[in-house]
C-alpha cells in the first residue's frame, strides 16, 4: 500500500480576473501545458463572456463570477478544484514549471501548509531593486504574503482556515496572517515575477508609495471597499455598486465608521499626511538623485 504522504501531489492553479483579457490571453496557454499541474481555474468577474470561450478552448476550467471581488472569487474556485494544493495565481505574473516543482517540494514535509513565493521587481524602477532584500528579510520573518506572490496552500488547510475573507482587496494580508498561525509556511524560490504595467504607467515610486499607504490605511481600519474603490477608480464604471457583498460580506470588513481611531479624526490626519508624502517624495528624490548623477547616468536609469 502507497504512503498517502508520498502520493504525488495534484495542483490546482486558480486565478482571479476582472478585465484580464490581454493577460489571461498572454498567460493560459502555457499555464495549462504546465507539467505537474492537475487543473487551472480561472475564476471571471469581467461583465462579459468573451474569456469563457478562450479559456476553455485552451483547457482551462472556466466559472462566472457575480462581482469584482477577489477574496470571494477565489472561494468560489476552491469550492470547485479538486487538487490537493491550491494556487492562487495573478493574471499578470509568470508561474513555470519550476514553481510548480517548488510547491511539490516544499509540501513533501508534511508539517508545511502553504506559504508563498518571494518576489522579482525585475521590469521596475531600476532604483527600486534594492527593496528585494529588504523583502526577503521581511516575507521569510513574518510578514505578509501578498497575491502576487502566488500565494499557495493545502486544500483542507485552506478550508480548515475558512478561505479568503470575502472582500474585494487586501485579502491576501488577511488570509496570510491566518495561514501563519495555522502552522508551518514555506518561503520559496524562484521568485516569482510580476508586471510592471501599473508600475510604467503611474512611476515606479508613486506606486511604491501608494500602495505602502495602502497597506498602513488597512492596518489603520480603512474598510476594502472604500480602498478597492479607489485602487481601481479607472475600472469602476463597470462595477455594480448592488452587488452580492453589498450586505453580507461586509461583516468581514473593518468598517471605517466602526472604528473610533478614524472617529477622532486621527485617520483623516494620516490619510493627509501620505497623500502629501505621496505626491512630494518622489519629486524629492529623484531631484536628489539627480544632482548627484550625470547626465548620462540619468538618461540610462531613467523610468522605462
Amino acid at each position: 500500500m502507497s504512503d498517502p504522504a508520498r502520493a504525488p501531489l495534484r495542483v490546482s492553479v486558480i486565478v482571479p480576473a476582472w478585465n484580464d483579457h490581454v493577460s489571461l490571453a498572454r498567460l493560459l496557454p502555457a499555464l495549462v501545458r504546465l507539467k505537474g499541474l492537475h487543473e487551472v481555474i480561472v475564476a471571471d468577474a469581467s461583465p462579459h463572456s468573451a474569456m469563457a470561450e478562450s479559456a476553455r478552448t485552451v483547457g482551462a476550467i472556466y466559472l462566472a463570477a457575480r462581482q469584482p471581488n477577489r477574496g470571494a472569487q477565489m472561494n468560489l474556485a476552491a469550492e470547485n478544484a479538486t487538487g490537493d494544493v491550491l494556487i492562487f495565481h495573478h493574471a499578470d505574473s509568470i508561474l513555470t514549471a519550476a514553481h510548480v516543482a517548488a510547491v511539490k517540494r516544499a509540501l513533501q514535509e508534511p508539517e508545511t501548509i502553504g506559504g508563498a513565493f518571494y518576489r522579482k521587481f525585475d521590469g521596475r524602477h531600476p532604483r527600486l531593486r534594492w527593496l528585494e532584500v529588504p523583502g526577503r528579510f521581511f516575507t521569510r520573518h513574518g510578514g505578509s504574503f501578498f497575491g502576487d506572490q502566488s500565494i499557495f496552500v493545502r486544500r483542507e488547510t485552506f478550508r480548515a482556515v475558512g478561505g479568503f475573507a470575502p472582500i474585494p482587496l487586501m485579502e491576501d494580508m488577511e488570509f496570510s496572517r491566518r495561514l501563519r498561525r495555522a502552522g508551518r509556511v514555506a518561503v520559496l524560490d524562484p521568485p516569482v515575477e510580476s508586471s510592471a504595467r501599473r508600475h510604467a504607467s503611474r512611476g515606479a515610486w508613486r506606486t511604491s508609495l501608494q500602495n505602502g499607504l495602502f497597506i498602513v490605511l488597512y492596518k489603520c481600519g480603512l474598510s476594502p471597499r472604500h480602498l478597492h474603490r479607489w485602487y481601481y477608480r479607472d475600472r469602476l464604471p463597470t462595477l455594480d455598486e448592488s452587488g452580492p457583498f453589498e450586505a453580507g460580506d461586509r461583516r468581514n470588513e473593518p468598517a471605517l465608521e466602526a472604528n473610533p481611531w478614524f472617529r477622532s479624526g486621527q485617520g483623516a490626519a494620516v490619510t493627509v499626511s501620505f497623500a502629501l508624502l505621496l505626491v512630494t517624495l518622489p519629486s524629492a528624490l529623484l531631484t536628489v538623485t539627480a544632482k548627484r548623477e550625470p547626465s548620462s547616468a540619468r538618461v540610462a536609469g531613467g523610468i522605462k
